[in-house]
Order: C-alpha cells, then structure tokens, then sequence
C-alpha cells in the first residue's frame, strides 16, 4: 500500500470515528456543541477580533428560541464599534425578587498561529480535550449560559426571580475597554443584580484525570499597577560616576523583590486551606495549612506553604517587578530608567496603602512612584453561606459524588472586581475541571476537557435554576 493510499484509509477512519461519535451524542448536545464552536470560531481579540459580532450571533441565537427583541440587548460603546456587550433577560414571576446574574466575557487574549500546534481560532477535538484559543477562557462559560438561557425559554420555565444574561468585551484587556465597567456607569440597570455567577474558580483533576475538588470563588485580589521612574543628568559612559539611574532603581527593584508582606487570612482562604488540608497528601503541608490558620506568625508553617506559589499569594498581598526600561544610547550614562511593578492586593487593602509601602521598602527618595492608572475598584469579599454552598453542594452531589467544595480567592482578576465593587455579591462558579498544569489558559494551545465541559453544562443549567428560585 502506498503512504498515500495509507493517508487516505487513515483520513477515511478518523472521519468515520468522528462521525461515530457525533451521532452519539444527544441533537440537544449536538446543538450545544455548535454554539459552543461557533463562538469559540468568533475571533474576539482586541487587534483584529469583533465582540459585537460574537453578541450578535449569539443573540441571534437567542432570539431564534424565543427570546423577544426587547429582552435582547445589543450594547455597543460609542467610538469602539467593535466592543459590543449582549444582555439578555428571562424574566421571572416576582418581579421584587433581585434577578441573578450570569457573566461572562466573550474576548480573548491574543494567540499566534505559529506558535501553536494547531490553528488557536479553530475549534478542535482531539483525543478528550477541545482545543482552541478561548476553549475554556471564558467562551466555556458564555457557550454553557447562553445554551441554558435558550433551554429555559424552550421548557416554559418561569424562574421566581429574572435570570439575566451578560456577555461582555474587554476583560482581558481592561486598561483599554472593559465592559462590565463600561456598563456599569452607562447602563446600570443592566447589571442589577442581586447575585451574580462568573468565572474565576478552577475544579482540580489530578494526573489520572479523577476530580479532586469542586472551588468557589467568593472573592479576589486587586490588581494595580505602578510605575517608578529616576532621572539623571546622564553623561558619556567613558567617564562614569556611582550615581547610575539603572544602578539606583535596580536596587530598589531587588529591595521590592526581596519583600514579604504580611499574612492575612480572610474567610474565604481559611476555608480553603481548611479543605485543602483534608486532601492534602503531604502531612507536613496539610499541618502547615492548619498552623499558620492559628498562627498568621508561624515561620515554620509559612516557610513550607510559601513553596506553593498559589498558596503564598492567596495569604498575602504581593508585588513584582514585570517591566522595566532605561538609557537612550549604548556608550551613554542613562538619563532615566523607569519600571512597573505589578501588585495583588488583599481585598480590603488600599492601594495607596500599597504605594506608600512600596515606597518605604524601595528605600531610595530618589525614585518615584505613582499609580500607573487609576485605582482598581475595592475589593469587598462575598458572603459565603448556605444560600451559596447549598445549591451548589446538591447538584455537584448528583455529578461528582464525594467531590467536595472548597471556597477559594482569586489571586488573579475578573470582571467580579467591578460589579463586587458596585455592591453585587459576586461569584465564581464554573463546574469545570481542568488538569494540573491548569489546560494552557493565556497561554498555548488552550485546552479543556470535553468531558469536563458537557459536565460543566449540566451543573451550570441546574444550579442556576436552584439560584433563580430561591426565596
């Protein structure tokens, strides 16, 4: 047989085991699935992408299932036409009842092609997994509640409270449009909420793929960044002198580097380490989770822990330099330097606070410091009761039994920290489970489980329902 006679009888059976597989699924998971890669397939980054084409197919969607126009929002900012964020409304039985809210951002971060073993914008199923750049981040999580608004609307549900609907632009890339901020002082009313449902909570498999843990996320960490800058009179490089601008902040960004700020357990991290420490192989870790809770000064359990990078930054606010620039020619002293220093607060810290301290620990007058931008919105924690853990306790029960729930803080940043900030309880709850190496998100060839996705679709659809008609 020849290679291509070879070729061809291979490209013949994995298109036969596709097509196979394809018809095994149920036509309501067929349907879902071509959502799903339609909007995947929508190129939503900021440099050649369009989020207001994305909305606009999926309200098409939505429309098509019998949403009215007036309960499909096509919002686009004036000046960023391809910006566009989608509202969408099921409306309820008790119009008193705070509607829930179910966020997620259709844009994506950027991905080039030749660094990826396969095209990042087109979706693809390989073995267990779907790749593609936003295959998990967060077009899972847009595919799964648009799919479940159009579900609602086809069975004839009635929610007691409304269910809406929020896909935005701009997340990822938030210094130069975010939506949900956008939103929220131009079209308050449609955010309201008095719950809202959003990324930012990883479920853990272990290396076998077996899920570990179920996480929460009930708050997150503010992200600032801040900008330093010396200036010199520079001079030829022939003739130095000690008073060197890259020497100088240098050594104020080895000082920053060098620092620790102080522990601070929240009751979202002490519940996470809590269950963490239950499934904690490592006994010394699992003590240490539990030592430094009683003892935030515990240098023992602090020098174990701080070796889990996650772990380290949920218990305290860090900040690291990411980027610097200096000197104007190579045989010239440099005349400035200047460099960004990058910071995760705690929630409830200032970051003007933050600014002073940076400031102190540099421990050069010399260099300047200032925010980089205006101050990130505040963080405030979410409560985390029954009301909260108990929907979601049930249904995970019926999918993953004996998996259990574990509370978490983000030490990243979503669209949370705005509606947080507008006074809206704010949630990550996605149901996905992703491998160790956390599936490529931001990073090359984007991937997550198909199973962990369809999983994930059937505990979003239940769980939002439990949500929407509590009392």
């Amino acid at each position: 047989m020849s290679i291509r006679t070879l070729a061809a009888v291979l490209a013949l059976t994995l298109a036969a085991g596709a097509a196979q597989a394809q018809e095994t699924l149920s036509p309501d998971l067929v349907r879902f699935k071509g959502l799903y890669k339609e909007l995947v397939e929508t190129n939503t980054t900021l440099s050649v992408g369009s989020c207001t084409l994305a909305a606009e197919r999926m309200a098409a969607r939505l429309k098509a299932a019998g949403y009215p126009d007036a309960d499909v929002q096509l919002l686009v900012p004036e000046g960023r036409p391809k910006d566009g964020n989608l509202i969408a409304t099921l409306h309820g039985k008790d119009a008193k009842a705070k509607p829930i809210l179910l966020l997620a951002h259709i844009d994506v971060v950027e991905a080039n092609r030749a660094d990826w073993e396969r095209d990042p914008f087109t979706l693809i199923e390989e073995g267990e997994y779907f790749y593609a750049r936003g295959a998990s981040d967060d077009k899972a999580m847009a595919s799964i509640f648009t799919d479940s608004m159009i579900r609602y609307k086809e069975a004839g549900y009635k929610p007691r409270r409304d269910i809406k609907l929020a896909l935005t632009c701009g997340e990822e890339t938030a210094d130069t449009f975010n939506g949900v901020e956008w939103l929220l002082k131009t079209h308050p009313n449609a955010l309201a909420a008095g719950m809202v449902l959003n990324e930012g909570a990883a479920a853990r498999l272990d290396a076998d793929g077996k899920p570990l843990y179920l996480a929460i996320q009930a708050g997150e960490k503010v992200y600032q960044d801040y900008t330093l800058e010396i200036t010199n009179p520079g001079g030829h490089s022939s003739r130095p002198f000690k008073d060197n601008a890259i020497v100088r902040l240098s050594k104020v960004l080895a000082n920053i580097g060098d620092h620790d700020f102080p522990i601070a357990i929240n009751d979202s991290v002490r519940q996470n380490f809590e269950g963490s420490a239950k499934l904690e192989s490592d006994p010394a870790i699992a003590a240490a989770l539990l030592a430094i809770l009683k003892d935030p000064n515990d240098k023992a359990a602090e020098a174990i822990i701080v070796k889990d990078r996650g772990r380290n930054s949920m218990m305290r606010t860090t900040c690291v330099p990411t980027m610097a620039a200096a000197g104007h020619a190579p045989n010239a002293l440099p005349q400035r330097a200047t460099a960004n220093v990058n910071c995760r607060i705690l929630p409830g810290v200032d970051p003007l606070e933050v600014l002073k301290d940076l400031e102190r620990v540099g421990g050069d007058a010399g260099v300047k410091f200032k925010l980089a931008a205006a101050p990130s919105p505040k963080a405030v924690a979410p409560p985390l009761d029954e009301t909260v853990l108990g929907p979601a306790r049930k249904v995970a029960a019926k999918i993953w039994p004996g998996v259990p729930i574990i509370p978490a803080m983000s030490t990243g940043a979503t669209d949370s920290r705005f509606t947080s900030a507008a006074g809206t309880p704010s949630y990550g709850l996605s149901g996905l489970f992703f491998d160790p190496d956390g599936g490529g998100t931001h990073g090359l060839n984007e991937r997550v489980r198909v199973k962990s996705l369809y999983d994930s679709r059937t505990f979003l659809f239940e769980v939002v329902k439990l949500y929407a008609d509590q009392k």
